[in-house]
């Protein structure tokens, strides 16, 4: 997961053959080169040094490995002179272990001069506790066409399209983050069907394909899907980067690579980046993970620069009349901690959804939602489990606030991150109405229900992600409603045989059902019909021209409730 923060690479100095492997191993941890440094203090882990312990577990905890990490912070603990950082670190991995007892005694040996601190640590430890075994109403599931072996994190939606996502999948295998041992990350572009899954295609102005060793991802595309915002690990060249200044001795010179925002527009199926955001500054901090409101006039993202209420906060700027963008301005106290708060998101009615580590929760990034606009905000609601975890859950995305995508790196998924779907189980109350130009006496007991009917691509009868999303929400009324039945009534466009669109119509609206029936909605509830290319929603007959955008709009299946 790319984290906002710091990107660090190293200045090359004398040749490695010459140092020590603990040497060597150190300059690698330096440049924060987790992967290539932890095989080298490996190698000397038998010597028992408190300092090579301490590091492995660094290491491992950087790399997401948590396992690994809690056996050698248990070893590193033990050891008489351990750093009482050891004990912090210690209680986090155990945390996120689910270890909340252990974590809560690690925690005490830690703030002993912080008491709120320590109250704030042992809070979330209980609440962990508490949620994970009282779940809230949403339901999780991993979307496991698109996940990896690998990191695949920050779905956003691509207009009608499909959708996009980060991912460190190996495309390139002489390209590798010396972080991670992985690839750098990329942007993909996932189809509706999620069975066709490519790298996303970026350009700059000159036509060359934008690519290197640096991170790309996530994007926020605008509602027309013609404009977005890409976050990138900065491409400036090592001599125009100021040296960090050093905490503790070394000899390397350490420059930070830091993230940007480039604004980018669609032309020929290829994103062409022709600026970058005005306020960018690779020198002094970071920004990235952008958002928009609805309207596109206000930007949201997650920046370190100077100003903020902690670590990383979430910002804002707002579109000028001549169509720049003003001076970025903090969304306030309100939402931003002292940690790190990122991974912006508005939703169609205008709420936030972002990530915290600075708030109450299940530790680690935990998602919270708030009412408000630019630096007016309600109170932020932590979401609970399951969609949070006490592992790293953030990149919560959603049109209407009940049914989308968190990324997160729990246990249970395929990679060290995945993409997962949610749905909210109990929220949703829809109104039944009689269909207006029906007589009652001609079709007693049919009501229509106000549910968008769902949609499938030419040829085919497999449920769509988008059409998956209506027939979630469907699920939840009948399940609020148990003596509902429904009708389920499946239909294609123009183009091919009678014969042939009455049997793909059939297993379209078969297809329906068998989803329905999977969220444990009784077969019994479900009846079916098929009306193949009778009944068109438009002008679209055979032979007439028409648009694949016109003939989608028959390929359809609908629904309607049945009184008993």
């Amino acid at each position: 997961m790319v984290i906002l923060g710091l990107l660090a690479l190293a200045l090359r100095g004398s040749a490695q053959e010459q140092l020590s492997l603990r040497q060597q191993a150190d300059k690698l941890f330096d440049r924060y080169e987790y992967f290539k440094s932890l095989n080298l203090y490996l190698k000397i882990s038998s010597k028992n040094s408190l300092a090579v312990t301490e590091r492995i577990a660094d290491c491992y905890r950087e790399m997401n490995d948590y396992k690994d990490a809690e056996e050698w912070y248990t070893k590193a603990v033990q050891q008489p002179k351990a750093d009482k950082a050891d004990h912090y670190y210690y209680a986090e991995t155990l945390l996120r272990n689910r270890k909340f007892n252990e974590a809560k005694e690690q925690y005490k040996l830690y703030y002993t001069n912080d008491a709120a601190a320590l109250s704030l640590k042992l809070a979330d430890c209980d609440s962990a506790a508490s949620w994970t075994q009282h779940p809230s109403n949403y339901s999780v599931k991993n979307t496991t066409n698109l996940n990896s072996q690998y990191s695949d994190w920050g779905l956003t939606f691509d207009g009608k399209l499909g959708f996009i996502f980060v991912s460190d999948r190996i495309s390139d295998a002489d390209a590798t983050d010396n972080r991670t041992g992985n690839n750098w990350f990329k942007l993909y572009h996932a189809n509706l069907n999620w069975d066709e899954i490519s790298e996303l295609p970026i350009v700059n102005a000159s036509n060359i394909k934008f690519e290197g060793d640096y991170h790309a991802g996530p994007i926020a595309v605008n509602a027309a899907a013609d404009s977005a915002y890409i976050t990138v690990t900065t491409e400036v060249a090592a001599k125009n980067l100021p040296i960090d200044k050093q905490a503790k001795r070394t000899s390397q010179r350490l420059y930070t690579r830091r993230l940007e925002l480039l604004m980018a527009k669609k032309a020929n199926g290829h994103w062409v980046i022709y600026d970058g955001f005005p306020y960018n500054n690779v020198q002094q901090y970071s920004i990235g993970d952008a958002a928009l409101s609805k309207d596109g006039r206000v930007l949201y993202f997650s920046s370190d620069m100077p100003g903020g209420e902690g670590k990383t906060d979430i910002w804002y700027s707002g579109k000028q009349r001549d169509g720049s963008w003003g001076k970025p301005v903090n969304c306030g106290k309100t939402i931003n901690t002292k940690d790190e708060d990122a991974f912006p998101y508005i939703d169609n009615n205008g709420t936030l959804y972002y990530a915290s580590k600075g708030l109450p929760g299940m530790g680690g990034y935990d998602i919270y939602s708030a009412k408000g606009e630019k630096a007016n905000w309600s109170e932020p609601q932590n979401l609970k489990y399951p969609i949070n975890t006490t592992a790293d859950d953030f990149c919560f995305v959603t049109r209407n606030g009940n049914v989308g995508y968190i990324s997160s790196n729990r246990d249970e998924g395929k990679g060290s991150d995945d993409i997962y779907s949610f749905v909210q189980d109990t929220t949703h109350h829809y109104k039944l109405s009689i269909t207006p130009n029906i007589s009652p006496a001609q079709h007693p007991g049919i009501h229509k229900l106000q549910l968008n009917s769902i949609y499938f691509d030419l040829d085919k009868s497999n449920i769509r992600p988008d059409a998956a999303e209506e027939l979630d929400k469907l699920a939840v009324l009948l399940k609020q409603h148990p003596i509902l039945r429904i009708e389920i009534s499946g239909y294609t466009d123009s183009r091919a045989s009678s014969e042939y669109n009455e049997t793909l119509s059939q297993h379209r609206a078969e297809a329906a059902k068998e989803y329905l029936i999977s969220k444990d909605i009784p077969a019994d509830r479900l009846t079916i019909k098929w009306y193949g290319k009778t009944h068109l929603a438009n002008q679209c007959a055979h032979g007439v021209n028409c648009t694949e955008a016109d003939h989608q709009l028959n390929r359809r299946v609908e629904f309607k409730v049945l009184n008993n």
